[in-house]
């Protein structure tokens, strides 16, 4: 299919990358994004050799490690914070690095910035209330009262999607996992040049994001799902590493102090194991596969799908076919992150057996790394 007329319901990080793919190829892209402005929460996110080599082949690389940290290996520690295993991550593509660090507003705005240069356009502020897919063409009424007919419509947006929840109202629902996630910027230390992990039923990483700053999450028990309150959120992540075991972390615990700088998000998850579209209209990123954080993920299934998507519309010559070939490439490399994912967040909860994150991320290493 060729030149086709796509609308992307979600401006984040799997809506943007498949702009920029599908702009690639020729198509005309529509982006709307339910945040009149286009924000991100500014702490950090892993980026993975596999993501590294995607961002070779959508011509983005460059941009993205000159605003990142780049480094090679997974430092594992102990509780206690006594180091275990250093597992390398090996290089895909041997000019650029093996992993990134880099801040969430900065991957924002170098994929926000090359899709409005590559001609998609974006409407912030905008939401799609209903979706009417007619069999050759897909109608969109927009919450600003405009409509428009697209060839395709792509749901790239979130774990709570509502494109998900138009086009498949009996598919699964999210279910909460029992964790959340915490996270909080602080100043890098010299030699700070690695992911570093530790182990615990309270997981904490510490990873760098750009030549200043290194960024800080932590996994904890949320039993019944508990809300904070703005006023409480950095002391509340206070009391989460404050008698942390191991001395490093502890440290950095009296630094948690602006509430305006935590990031609190509960982890939720999901999987279709079925269809991942419906007519004319198909998901990708966490409308269909959202995972938590343990493996680092989540993003990098997200930016593979899209180039996927792309491809497999580009072979074929109606969208069900083009749909049905995506999925099939993609299940069991996004099952895989998101099963594991919940066997070592089951395991810290105390729900199954402790895993081993040495050899669950050498794995996911190995996995990442074939051809997607």
């Amino acid at each position: 299919m060729q030149g086709l007329n796509i609308l992307i319901v979600g401006g984040g990080i799997g809506g943007l990358t498949s702009a920029i793919a599908l702009r690639r190829d020729g198509h005309d892209v529509t982006v709307i994004e339910k945040d009149p402005n286009w924000s991100v929460y500014g702490v950090g996110i892993l980026q993975q050799s596999n993501v590294i080599r995607a961002m070779a082949e959508l011509e983005l690389v460059k941009d993205y490690i000159a605003a990142g940290v780049p480094f090679d290996k997974v430092a594992v520690h102990k509780p206690d914070g006594c180091l275990v295993a250093e597992v390398p991550i090996p290089r895909l593509i041997e000019e650029y690095p093996a992993s990134l660090g880099i801040g969430r507003p900065a991957l924002h705005k170098i994929l926000g910035d090359r899709t409005i240069a590559d001609g998609a356009k974006v409407r912030l502020g905008i939401t799609a209330d209903q979706i009417d897919d007619r069999g050759n063409t897909v109608e969109v009424v927009f919450s600003d009262g405009t409509r428009n007919d697209f060839d395709i419509v792509i749901g790239a947006d979130g774990v709570f999607s509502q494109t998900r929840e138009m086009i498949m109202p009996d598919a699964p629902k999210p279910e909460f996992t029992g964790q959340a996630v915490w996270r909080y910027n602080f100043p890098r230390p010299a030699g700070l040049d690695a992911l570093h992990a530790y182990n615990g039923p309270t997981g904490v990483g510490l990873a760098p994001i750009n030549s200043e700053l290194m960024y800080m999450y932590v996994t904890t028990p949320e039993p019944g799902r508990p809300r904070y309150q703005h006023a409480d959120l950095a002391e509340s992540m206070r009391s989460k590493v404050i008698d942390h075991s191991a001395p490093q972390i502890r440290e950095l615990a009296a630094q948690i102090t602006d509430n305006d700088a935590v990031v609190y998000r509960p982890m939720d998850a999901i999987l279709l194991r079925e269809d991942w579209h419906a007519g004319r209209v198909v998901l990708l990123g966490d409308a269909v596969h959202t995972t938590t954080p343990h493996l680092g993920q989540g993003a990098g299934m997200a930016i593979e799908d899209s180039i996927v998507l792309a491809e497999e519309i580009g072979k074929h010559e109606n969208p069900s076919s083009a749909f049905k070939a995506y999925r099939e490439r993609r299940f069991e490399r996004c099952r895989y992150i998101v099963d594991k994912s919940l066997e070592i967040c089951r395991g810290q909860l105390g729900k199954g057996p402790l895993v081993d994150n040495a050899m669950a991320t050498a794995e996911m290493f190995q996995i990442v790394a074939e051809p997607i």
